[in-house]
């Protein structure tokens, strides 16, 4: 009865993350912003170190707002550094990763120095524990990704016309910059509620993969959000089953092979479709 409830929550969860990160990653891919996710969710780290440092709480509503504030920042200066250095997109995304993640790894260090560093259980967030998600955590995953695919639904129209054409968007009248911070927000979002399932070195293949493979398949949008949010809850439920057969499998690790597969399947397909 205990592996079952546990297999609940953690599937519950993981269906939660695959559906919202694969409805997300569609904006983030078609935007060509893949690495945008990889770069909020290594910021990410310092957030979840100094929101537990200021509370000592491992709520997930304290340490989802810690992330969500360090991944703002980390987005922040991205657009700073975009817009007053030379430095082009890559670069910039590449030294907020490496500077973020470099500070997040020195505060996990300081915590696990503390004499309450064993019940912190921050270094989970590393890799992923969906294993020791709460009933508390799979509640605040659905409330957070109910709001943000709520949002989506609500501005579907705007935020279709502003990602294939931000100059028709705006001279629509659209508020350009407005849409461009909701989408990066629910993306903010959406790598925050997965963070303790998959952790912050795997948490970009979920936003990107699902989008990768449902491209393959479909040149509509309205299609390949369907079918990422798909693949996404498909590809999370199967790894979070896949790991509770096999002791001590880690379940972020298996989703993303389980992904990488679809994506594989995927882009065979169209190559053998090209080459017809």
């Amino acid at each position: 009865m205990i592996l079952d409830y546990t297999l609940l929550i953690v599937g519950s969860g993981a269906l939660i993350l695959g559906t919202v990160s694969g409805a997300l990653g569609c904006f983030a891919l078609l935007r060509k912003q893949s690495l945008l996710g990889d770069a909020i969710s290594h910021a990410a780290l310092p957030g979840l170190c100094i929101a537990f440092l200021l509370t000592w709480t491992k709520s997930p509503w304290v340490l989802a707002l810690g992330a969500l504030l360090a991944g703002w920042l980390g987005v922040l200066i991205v657009s700073g550094l975009r817009r007053f250095t030379p430095l082009k997109d890559d670069a910039a995304l590449g030294f907020i990763l490496s500077v973020f993640f470099g500070l997040g790894m020195v505060l996990m260090s300081i915590i696990q120095r503390l004499p309450t560093s064993n019940q912190s259980g921050l270094g989970t967030y590393l890799f992923g524990s969906a294993a020791t998600m709460l009933r508390s955590d799979v509640i605040m995953m659905a409330i957070l990704g109910s709001a943000v695919l709520g949002l989506l639904i609500l501005l579907w129209q705007h935020f279709k016309v502003f990602t294939f054409d931000p100059a028709f968007a705006k001279s629509l009248g659209l508020k350009t910059a407005i849409l461009e911070i909701l989408l990066t927000g629910m993306i903010v979002i959406a790598i925050v509620i997965g963070l303790q399932s998959v952790g912050v070195v795997l948490m970009s293949a979920l936003l990107v993969a699902p989008a990768a493979a449902a491209r393959q398949w479909t040149h509509r949008l309205g299609m390949m959000v369907f079918l990422a949010a798909g693949i996404g809850a498909f590809s999370a439920l199967s790894g979070a089953w896949i790991s509770s057969l096999i002791p001590k499998l880690p379940t972020g690790p298996v989703i993303v092979l389980v992904l990488s597969a679809i994506v594989l399947v995927s882009l065979l397909k169209q190559m053998r479709k090209g080459n017809s």
